[in-house]
């Protein structure tokens, strides 16, 4: 599994966003400059984000971006799946007839590909934006020392 370069620019176009006062409207520059996006790769990124309803945009003079929810209730499963669609490791889990072994209705295989990409996705939805900002001092320190 690899992530593409529009989710990793995803995760750090919302973390940016998280960082922002309450409604604060963030242009597309400042967010590309800021944090190394190319600004074309970011306008092509963000209406993914706001169909998933992780942000907001605004036109017109002073436009941009901001969340359109608070960052603790921004998971990094909402922004992988709003880039990249759920999370499915082999294409049997999406649908059992998709098994080129054609087996029967039980595979070992099938089984535990399922119970690792439950856990996967749990694992996506357990850190929220509020968490990773709050995690940021201490990455600091460590870059630091």
């Amino acid at each position: 599994m690899f992530l593409n370069q529009a989710t990793d620019y995803a995760f750090r176009a919302v973390l940016f966003l998280a960082h922002q006062p309450d409604e604060m409207i963030v242009d597309s520059q400042t967010i590309a400059e800021r944090e190394h996006i190319p600004t074309r790769f970011l306008l092509k990124i963000m209406p993914s984000l706001i169909r998933a309803g992780i942000i907001r945009s605004q036109r017109g003079a002073g436009g941009g971006y901001a969340l359109a929810r608070k960052p603790e209730a921004i998971t990094l499963l909402d922004v992988l799946e709003a880039v990249e669609g759920p999370i499915i490791l082999n294409r049997c889990l999406i649908d059992p007839d998709f098994c080129s072994k054609h087996g029967p209705g039980f595979c070992p295989i099938h089984f535990t590909l399922q119970g690792i990409q439950k856990n996967l996705a749990q694992e996506f939805a357990g850190y929220n934006f509020r968490q990773l900002i709050e995690k940021e001092p201490k990455y600091l320190e460590l870059l630091q020392s």
